[in-house]
């Protein structure tokens, strides 16, 4: 029959956004009980570019999940995404190729899927006020996912590298969201009195300053850059913080985060000061919150388990409905 080919409207068309970020958190769990075999992420840099190539292999043996994510990350792409790449899945009985699938899209949907299952473990329940720095496509798909785990939002407000940015972000969004979506000046309004930030900038100075934060504030950090951080130090050692995975988060430039990094660097912090992988959360191996005023911090850099569930659950859902199409290699 060959392998199946999802291109990005396939994958659009067949999202399901609870199903996915139930599979991710599956994944995420896996991970944090040993279970999932995930190698280090790979990078290859492209100097003239300033632009990465990233491989990032894995097994999920729950869910049945054996792939691949190749990804480019080319920072200075403007009429093209910055993040580009596919996914491919083998079937884990035989090692046949199963299914390659675009993964510019399902990138953003894992990675917003991810950010809402921290905040749903993190955040304050009562949580209001959301604010969103950056108004690219994981701006995009975190505004499609956070009001599925923050049931109370009566406001979302936007921040972009130009007001102009902001307000054509907010325009194009608004009949997307059933909350709604307002435009500010700077990502110091859009964090002003916010019960969640979602930062998805490839911003290189930080854009989360721990003086724009309210006390009580839980803050999902998805940028990353190895030139820069996109959180400044003083909220990261005053945060309860959690990381999909210590390993990835605190390995070695390019691969782990500046944001975490540069402060061990700086002897700010160590890595005992990652309180949990978001696994153990899930799993409650690891407790979340302590109190209504303490910052929570999700810090994110991604990892092959969650590209692995995403794509496993959209593959599945093609199959039955017959989306895409089939390729004798």
């Amino acid at each position: 029959m060959g392998i199946l080919v999802l291109s990005r409207r396939d994958v659009r068309s067949v999202i399901d956004r609870p199903a996915l970020m139930e599979a991710v958190a599956l994944a995420l769990v896996e991970l944090s009980t040993g279970k999932a075999d995930v190698p280090d992420r790979q990078s290859t840099y492209l100097p003239a570019r300033g632009a990465r190539l990233l491989s990032m292999p894995g097994h999920l043996p729950g869910l049945g999940g054996l792939g691949a994510k190749l990804l480019t990350v080319f920072p200075s792409n403007t009429s093209l995404p910055t993040h580009q790449g596919v996914t491919i899945l083998f079937d884990p009985d035989t090692g046949q190729p199963a299914a390659l699938i675009d993964a510019a899209d399902l990138t953003a949907e894992r990675t917003a899927a991810t950010s809402a299952l921290a905040t749903r473990e993190l955040a304050r329940p009562d949580s209001c006020l959301l604010g969103v720095i950056g108004t690219g496509a994981q701006a995009r798909s975190h505004l499609r996912y956070l009001p599925l785990v923050c049931p109370w939002l009566i406001e979302i407000r936007v921040a972009g590298t130009t007001p102009s940015k902001a307000s054509a972000f907010a325009a194009a969004v608004r009949g997307e969201v059933a909350v709604p979506v307002r435009p500010v000046e700077s990502g110091a309004e859009a964090m002003a009195d916010a019960d969640v930030v979602c930062a998805t900038t490839s911003s290189r100075d930080p854009v989360v300053i721990r003086s724009s934060l309210k006390p009580g504030a839980h803050v999902n950090s998805v940028g990353f850059r190895t030139d820069g951080r996109e959180v400044d130090a003083e909220t990261v050692i005053g945060s309860l913080l959690v990381v999909e995975s210590r390993k990835a988060a605190l390995a070695s430039p390019p691969v782990g985060s500046n944001d975490l990094v540069w402060p061990m660097r700086d002897r700010l912090m160590d890595e005992s000061h990652v309180h949990a992988e978001l696994g153990e959360l899930l799993n409650r191996s690891r407790p979340g919150r302590a109190e209504d005023a303490q910052i929570t911090l999700f810090k994110s850099v991604g990892v092959a388990a969650q590209d692995l569930a995403a794509a496993i659950v959209v593959e599945g859902a093609a199959r039955e409905r017959g989306i895409g199409h089939f390729v004798e290699l």
